[in-house]
């Protein structure tokens, strides 16, 4: 059963960068936006209210929670959809989106005062080399694409991060389901924002793009969030993090098969190179190194920080 959980969530979420891309052939960035998560967060919004989701937060709380929101699902799931729009790969997107747990960290000891091991520095630089192999290979192979558009991607990576340690700095432990309607409510208001402004609020009279507003709330906030919270009682946050690093070769042998984006020699060896950089990091959770006397918080500072950048993370 947990094969086929693990196995369901890596689809699920996968599916979230899939999705981006089956709409953005009929509606720009905004318009898919406001539409997966208007509808969603007028129905969060009346089942967390007649369940009392907020009892017990202060303002403050909720404040941080629309904060990290608006970095984790506002400006991460933007930048994200708009660099598809501009013909970035969506596996390419996925493997930038994938290397964040490393980022985060390697930033725990400089910004938390966390010890890290020598390991997940090894791993992070291994990391970001596969994501140049496959994002050199993907701008070779995709004429007509600005080179600065696969910069926006890594701005998405780095709000995740930030959001990352502004939950990771707080001291309520907010549930899930007020967290998630928070966020969701505070992406709502920024895409109905956007789209008003920008005219481009009216949805398409296409099929395709239903289609695809659909797909990303049933696979991607549904399933790949739900089944998040499944993995993470069952299994643990550092094995979460570790699924999470195959969103990347999943999502380009998804976008090879649905939409011809390119897959050549370079691409799968900068996937390998990236999940190689995986094992690393995850084999160092598993025997941090004790000669500081850190070793301990090097561990708990991988993990607490998985676990921010997921719970605030809604592909």
């Amino acid at each position: 059963m947990n094969v086929l959980l693990r196995a369901a969530f890596v689809l699920c979420w996968s599916s979230g960068f899939i999705g981006a891309k089956l709409g953005a052939g009929s509606a720009t960035a905004v318009t898919i936006l406001m539409w997966r998560f208007l509808p969603l967060a007028l129905v969060l919004g009346a089942v967390s209210l007649a369940r009392g989701a907020w009892r017990g937060l202060t303002a403050r709380d909720v404040a941080r929670q629309s904060a990290i929101g608006l970095l984790s699902q506002s400006g991460y799931l933007l930048t994200v959809y708009y660099a598809i729009q501009l013909g970035v790969s969506s596996g390419t997107t996925a493997l930038i989106d994938g290397v964040q747990p490393l980022v985060a960290g390697a930033l725990a000891g400089p910004v938390l005062r966390q010890y890290v091991p020598p390991r997940q520095w090894l791993g992070l630089c291994l990391g970001l080399g596969g994501v140049v192999l496959v994002t050199t290979a993907d701008a070779a192979a995709r004429t007509g694409v600005a080179w600065w558009a696969y910069l926006i991607p890594f701005l998405g990576m780095l709000s995740l991060v930030a959001a990352t340690f502004l939950e990771g700095r707080s001291r309520t432990t907010v549930a899930p389901d007020a967290a998630m309607t928070t966020h969701c409510l505070t992406s709502a208001l920024v895409f109905t924002a956007l789209a008003t402004g920008t005219g481009a609020a009216r949805p398409p009279g296409e099929p395709s793009f239903w289609a695809a507003i659909a797909w990303l709330v049933a696979l991607s906030t549904f399933g790949g969030y739900g089944l998040y919270w499944i993995l993470l009682r069952r299994s643990g946050v550092t094995e979460v993090n570790t699924l999470m690093f195959l969103m990347a070769p999943v999502t380009a042998v998804w976008g090879a098969l649905m939409f011809h984006e390119p897959f050549g020699v370079r691409t799968a060896v900068g996937l390998c190179v990236a999940l190689a950089a995986v094992a690393l990091v995850h084999r160092a959770d598993k025997h941090p190194d004790r000669g500081r006397g850190g070793g301990r918080d090097g561990g708990g500072a991988g993990d607490r920080d998985g676990e921010g950048a997921r719970s605030a993370a809604r592909t």
